[in-house]
């Protein structure tokens, strides 16, 4: 009995990875009023295109039927599943899983199904992800691959810098009145995600200056834990994002892979957010 591994769209994971490694995955969806889109379904232009013309959309989890598909696949194959999801405080994603492996256990009494909650999004669940399928890739058991996803998030972090507040403002994920500081004083806040929510972890001004900060707390954290893996995330400023892996890799001499965030997270933070995801070889956190 092999070992399959079940993530959703906000990991962001390119499909040569997720091809390499028999990675499956769910789609989140997007509504504008009563037009629904699954987020796998559209590229980041047609959406800040839609975004402009219609306003911020709405997003919700899975369905039921994509998740059930998904699970019972992966069950009449014989295989064992590990499901690995962003944060429940982001999304009702995990809870949907919960649900349908419920309604798969009923028919397939024998399915073994581990749901897993990443606590984060972005790369910081894909390295999560990334890392229990080259463990089941290599043969491990469920048990496992459970626990190369939990060390990973252990050892994981995710920083990003948004090109201004207001979507954070309308999104409501950080307040309102700091939001309108923000922009008032020109303060750019470096974010990052600790157990499952969005916190500022500190505020510069300048968004160069941000970035410069955000490289600097990386490699803080790779003097003290090691260094595994890093990947450089933008929201529509590819030029920025270039910039930043070659700055990365001229200072600590490691390939750095490039990636976009999707619109289901790009909605609440905007185009021109730039983000750093990487994981250590030692634990950050308990």
């Amino acid at each position: 009995m092999a070992v399959q591994i079940l993530t959703d769209s906000t990991s962001y994971l390119q499909e040569g990875i997720r091809k390499e490694l028999n990675i499956r995955m769910v789609s989140l969806n997007l509504s504008f009023g009563n037009d629904s889109i699954r987020e796998m379904d559209i590229d980041n232009k047609t959406f800040y295109t839609m975004m402009a013309e219609k306003g911020i959309p709405t997003s919700s989890q899975p369905s039921v039927g994509e998740m059930y598909q998904e699970m019972k696949s992966a069950v009449e194959m014989g295989d064992s599943l590990c499901c690995i999801f962003l944060s429940s405080d982001m999304s009702g994603t995990l809870s949907t899983a919960q649900t349908v492996r419920d309604m798969i256990l009923e028919k397939y009494e024998n399915a073994k199904i581990e749901i897993i909650d990443s606590r984060s999004n972005c790369m910081q669940l894909g390295f999560a992800v990334v890392l229990a399928a080259r463990a089941a890739k290599a043969g491990k058991t469920l048990e496992q691959v459970k626990e190369a996803a939990l060390e990973t998030i252990k050892r994981s972090r995710f920083l990003f810098i948004p090109e201004n507040l207001e979507y954070l403002k309308k999104g409501g994920r950080i307040g309102g009145a700091s939001a309108l500081i923000g922009n008032l004083f020109k303060i750019i806040p470096i974010l990052t995600v600790e157990d499952g929510k969005t916190n500022v972890l500190m505020k510069v001004r300048t968004k160069k200056n941000a970035i410069l900060a955000m490289v600097d707390k990386m490699l803080q954290d790779i003097k003290i834990y090691g260094v595994g893996e890093i990947v450089v995330l933008h929201i529509n400023c590819q030029n920025e994002a270039n910039d930043l892996a070659k700055l990365i890799t001229e200072t600590i001499n490691i390939p750095i892979d490039i990636m976009d965030i999707g619109p289901v997270i790009g909605l609440h933070v905007g185009p021109g957010a730039i983000a750093i995801a990487y994981y250590t070889e030692k634990p950050m956190r308990k």
